[in-house]
């Protein structure tokens, strides 16, 4: 395991290109509903148009950004005001080396201690073992499974919807 500290920081529009990197990785692509081949402009749009409510963090090692968390919130949702949306990804080298469970820690922080969140949730496909583990590990419960969620690699896959309540 590399001994190398991860630090977590918001996300800056300089970070295209490093998200670029991370969403042309196929073991990302198959773990997330984006499309493969992003452009690096479409994702300099993204980080610089941010919608409110919209927090994105990303995990570093030294000045390389290896992963990226994207909480989603409702401002303007009277109704759904304590609920936050989770989407991550890790960059294919950096898989199982602590970085999920920083940038988890600090969205939690972030949710429940700065936004008074008291939901979170996400999806994840049924079959990746490796994001359903980190998710449990910090208090996600399966709460159903919506099936033929997504189309990927030629066919409809089921996603689990999983929540971690306060």
């Amino acid at each position: 395991m590399d001994k190398s500290i991860i630090t977590i920081r918001r996300t800056e529009p300089a970070d295209a290109e490093a998200y670029h990197r991370i969403f042309s990785c196929p073991g990302v692509i198959h773990g997330t509903l984006q499309l493969p081949y992003p452009s690096i402009e479409t994702w300099r749009k993204r980080l610089t148009e941010i919608p409110d409510g919209t927090f994105n963090l990303c995990a570093c090692i030294e000045n390389e950004v290896i992963g990226q968390l994207g909480l989603h919130t409702f401002p303007h949702g009277p109704r759904r005001r304590h609920v936050g949306q989770i989407g991550m990804a890790i960059h294919d080298d950096w898989q199982g080396k602590g970085a999920g469970s920083a940038l988890m820690k600090a969205a939690i922080d972030l949710a429940e201690n700065w936004l008074n969140l008291s939901r979170l949730e996400l999806e994840v496909y049924t079959d990746n073992e490796a994001a359903i583990a980190l998710y449990k590990k910090f208090d996600f419960i399966t709460e159903g499974t919506h099936k033929n969620f997504g189309y990927r690699n030629g066919r409809f896959v089921d996603v689990y919807a999983m929540a971690r309540l306060r």
